[in-house]
């Protein structure tokens, strides 16, 4: 007996196409800090999932200076001494730490109204800074 025709599938379409989600593109990130990779791979459902793994190492005070202007808007015209300024006393070439002196930093320039990061503007950020 046939198939009803709604059932029915055109030769051009693969049966997994019925039986089958779609596949997707979902990528999830572990980030973590000294000893997560130990952690991630004691945990077998985990570590058989995991496609690459990646340490990333702090910016360089080259890299800073190429990097942080493109990072957001605030840095992207803050003079290059005050970006040397900011990674040698409170970011250390730290993305995590960039960005949270950037959310800090935003702060500071709603609260003054000033049009542009400086060192005294940056010290009150890393006063911030836990």
């Amino acid at each position: 007996m046939a198939a009803p025709v709604s059932a029915r599938r055109s030769p051009s379409t693969p049966a997994c196409a019925h039986s089958n989600p779609a596949p997707t593109q979902l990528a999830i990130v572990f980030v973590g800090g000294a000893g997560c990779h130990t952690v991630l791979r004691r945990e077998p459902m985990l570590s058989s999932r995991i496609f690459i793994w990646q340490q990333f190492t702090r910016l360089t005070p080259t890299e800073v200076l190429e990097v942080i202007p493109l990072f957001h808007p605030v840095w992207a015209d803050a003079d290059p001494g005050d970006i040397t300024f900011a990674d040698s006393h409170a970011a250390h070439g730290n993305f995590r730490a960039w960005a949270q002196l950037t959310a800090h930093t935003r702060t500071a320039l709603a609260r003054t109204g000033r049009p542009r990061v400086d060192q005294e503007l940056l010290r009150w950020a890393f006063s911030r800074l836990a």
